[in-house]
């Protein structure tokens, strides 16, 4: 068989649908709820929180299962629970709880593995061991039963039904309810349920399924296709269906009537809303871990790994159970093939675990990590801890990615070997597929992919989701023109509302190739740029959090993709209401520019949102592109800076580097530090001709935007008796300098009252300031806000009468020379 036939048949194997290994939680969950009858006389029910919580003594002592009350606030304290002794260096690996009882399994690192059932309706603490054999590679629990996987087949514990499904039957996960059991089938994902009640039977057909959970009377799953279905007894199911929409799920968990959902951005959301929602104290926050129970939903709080507890069901409507719990079993460090958990290993210490005390709690394998995840080696950031303890099974889309075997990874090994044999005895071919493969750069676009899976690995927020892109294309009608709404430095934006009813923005990366050979060279590098840009934006923004800085919501990366978005910023750019929508002088001015002191604010806004990123930002960053189009106005006409595309910062990986190295540190490509971007009119002349980037670059750039709003004048326009286009600053000021303010206003106000004229005088001397050609000689970020702040609250005090009572602002010259003083 010749090459290309070979790599055709392998390529065929490999791209054949993988097994699906993920269930709707951790396949050992470390938290659970259980449900207990009050007693005899009365049959309602209270519900326990169980977690594996570090024991009092310290981390050297290791952790035990602990539950406590969420429905009675005056019962007793966290009760433990023992066998063998006192519980804190049993190597548990997993809690389940049902009706009546707590199960418990371990351990994982040497077999036999255990799993002992304490009846919680029964006096004492006495407990019976239910199993002992090979290591279960899932457990659920619900309703009165247990069930396992042991290997790829099911069994289950004390269950009404007999012993579950057929032997013969493969399932990758298991979830138990009441009375009835699911598991999803190796192979297919088809769903398959066991026992009594309305769920089985109901099973939804023609669906391969990723996520599976299960509640009192419906179950839910997640399909590939990123859609959560639900079936089971119709009144449940109405009431606690999610929304049929396409985004990326983590976590499913389903209760009594109730179903939540773990977002890729790690969000919860739950159903009914007015009956199972977050309380506000909790809503917005980020979790790793969701159980659900009856009316009781409890989930691990990512950002300090607490059991907080919300719905009917808890006294008081939300409480926090414990300060910490483990974010899922602990292992042998040297196991974790993926990395760990962040501070985990603190968790687990004490627990032996197998691993001569080197013990933390594994990273899944099988799906692109969120951004918080860490390397086995890195346990640097405590933030980073709590993106998503192991206890969750893989999010989203991604899933699909996990090999089917041993099998399937060789074949991907062959594969690959014989594309690259094949690429490189076709180097030399003339045809023009040939042609267009090999006319990209050799080295920029690896170095591309290492920076974007280093940011996806190690960025330190969490909040920034990643998006399918079969979602992003069904709210952009496939990027239809219809949708476009301007560009941005690396490709076209799109507004759309996504199903979740959120506007956005979206960008994305252009992928224009006019397919001749000597234009394929160029439109690879354009591409390269694009995806730099990415990269860049991605990073910077997934970083920083500021009112006066536009918030980056998610991303795309997939299938070449290069996708951002945003929060949408209904007023749109500076420019168009300085420039665009203003440019008829019987055109009304938009409000932030419709008089003096509302220009001045809007400036102070953006100016803090600059300050943020020189001053606050960690390491500090460096726009390049500072100008009037790209500072976007929200619903309030809030000022915010964007498109970070050409921004640069100290490094990706916080390792020594220069200032304004960009995110190439890491990479050793110092020739792209001497590169230079922005935009004409507004760069810094000191940049542009000796490549010297400093954070005064933005300064110059910020004092061109403040001519604009002082002038109404673009960056550079044709101006009355000149005959070729002139630069504002050189227009402005020497006009300025002369104390002839002025001359230089926007003629579309009136003139300034003499109040507001001290303070727009005093703006017009910081711009000034701003753009001296040395940069050395203009002010940082943070002398621009306190002259800005002078100047509003000169405003302020005049519009408050302050100035008519005598209060006469002291605003002058030398407050803008580098001086803070007031």
């Amino acid at each position: 068989m010749s090459p290309p036939h070979l790599l055709l048949l392998l390529l065929a194997l490999l791209l054949s649908p993988p097994l699906l290994l993920a269930s709707s939680s951790f396949p050992l969950p470390t938290i659970a709820i259980a449900a207990v009858s009050n007693s005899s006389s009365n049959p309602s029910k209270q519900h326990l929180a169980c977690g594996l919580v570090p024991a009092a003594g310290g981390a050297a002592a290791g952790y035990r299962i602990s539950c406590a009350s969420v429905s009675n606030r005056s019962a007793a304290a966290p009760h433990v629970y023992a066998y063998g002794g006192d519980g804190t260096c049993s190597p548990y690996s997993a809690v389940v709880a049902g009706d009546g009882y707590l199960c418990s399994a371990a351990p994982t690192s040497s077999p036999p593995m255990s799993m002992r059932w304490w009846d919680l309706n029964e006096a004492g603490d006495g407990s019976k061991r239910v199993y002992r054999g090979r290591v279960l590679s899932a457990v659920s629990g619900g309703g009165e039963s247990v069930c396992g996987l042991v290997g790829e087949r099911m069994q289950c514990w004390r269950c009404p039904w007999g012993e579950g499904a057929p032997a013969r039957v493969g399932f990758s996960a298991v979830a138990v309810g009441g009375g009835f059991v699911c598991g999803l089938v190796v192979g297919s994902g088809e769903v398959r349920c066991y026992g009594g009640g309305e769920v089985v039977g109901r099973e939804p057909a023609g669906r391969r399924f990723m996520l599976l959970a299960a509640g009192e009377r419906h179950a839910c799953g997640v399909d590939d296709g990123g859609v959560v279905g639900c079936w089971g007894e119709a009144a449940a199911v109405a009431a606690a269906s999610p929304p049929r929409i396409s985004r990326a799920v983590s976590t499913v968990a389903v209760g009594d009537a109730v179903t939540c959902v773990l977002w890729g951005n790690w969000t919860v959301s739950c159903w009914p809303e007015g009956e199972a929602s977050p309380p506000p104290a909790l809503a917005g926050q980020q979790f790793v871990a969701l159980e659900a129970k009856g009316k009781v939903v409890c989930g691990v709080l990512m950002s300090d790994y607490s059991l907080q507890c919300w719905g009917a069901g808890v006294a008081g409507g939300v409480r926090k159970v414990f300060d910490k719990v483990l974010p899922g079993p602990c292992a042998p460090s040297k196991s974790c093939s993926c990395g760990v958990w962040s501070g985990s290993a603190q968790l687990c210490a004490g627990s032996g675990g197998g691993g001569g005390g080197d013990v933390s709690v594994c990273y899944p394998c099988g799906y692109t990590p969120p951004p918080m995840a860490l390397s086995p080696t890195s346990n640097s950031s405590s933030s980073s801890s709590s993106q998503s303890k192991g206890k969750r099974r893989p999010s989203n889309l991604a899933i699909a990615l996990i090999s089917a075997g041993a099998g399937s990874a060789l074949v991907a090994l062959l594969a690959a070997l014989a594309a690259v044999y094949y690429l490189r005895r076709h180097r030399g071919s003339s045809s023009p597929v040939s042609g267009r493969i090999h006319a990209e750069p050799t080295g920029t676009a690896p170095r591309v992919e290492r920076r974007l899976s280093a940011l996806l690995s190690k960025g330190p927020n969490t909040t920034v989701e990643q998006f399918p892109l079969v979602a992003l294309r069904a709210a952009t009608d496939c990027f239809s023109p219809a949708k476009r709404i301007g560009s941005g430095s690396f490709g076209a934006v799109y507004r759309a509302s996504l199903p979740d009813g959120r506007e956005v923005a979206i960008k994305r990366a252009e992928r224009r190739d006019t397919g001749g050979p000597s234009s394929s060279s160029a439109a690879a590098a354009r591409r390269v740029d694009h995806e730099a840009a990415f990269v860049s934006e991605l990073a910077l923004l997934s970083r920083v959090n500021h009112k006066n800085l536009v918030r980056l919501l998610g991303f795309c990366a997939d299938g070449g993709e290069r996708i951002l978005v945003y929060e949408f910023m209904p007023n749109g750019t500076l420019h168009d209401h300085l420039h665009r929508r203003a440019a008829s002088a019987a055109a009304p001015l938009s409000p932030p520019l419709a008089s003096w002191p509302s220009r001045l604010r809007l400036a102070l806004g953006a100016a803090r949102g600059i300050e943020y990123m020189h001053t606050y930002a960690v390491p500090p960053i460096i726009h390049r592109d500072i100008k009037s189009s790209n500072i976007l106005l929200d619903s309030c006409w809030t000022a915010k800076v964007s498109d970070f595309g050409l921004s640069l910062l100290n490094t990706l990986d916080g390792d020594n580097a220069a200032a304004g190295d960009g995110g190439n540190a890491g990479d050793g490509d110092d020739e792209e530090r001497c590169v230079t971007a922005g935009t004409v009119g507004y760069m810094d002349p000191e940049y542009y001709r000796l490549q010297h980037l400093t954070d005064k670059s933005d300064v110059y750039s910020f004092g061109v935007v403040l001519l604009e709003l002082l002038s109404g004048c673009k960056a550079i326009q044709k101006y009355e008796g000149s005959g070729s286009p002139k630069n504002v600053v050189d227009m402005a000021v020497p006009h300025i300098e002369g104390d002839r303010v002025h001359r230089v206003l926007d003629a579309r106000l009136p003139l300034p009252t003499p109040w507001e004229m001290e303070a727009v005088a005093y703006v017009g001397y910081l711009a000034a300031d701003c753009v001296r050609l040395a940069g050395r000689d203009r002010p940082t970020m943070s002398e621009v806000v306190g002259v800005l702040e002078r100047a509003v609250a000169a405003c302020d005090e005049y519009e408050e009468g302050g100035a008519g009572a005598g209060g006469e602002p002291a605003l002058s010259r030398s407050c803008t020379d580098g001086s803070t003083a007031t």
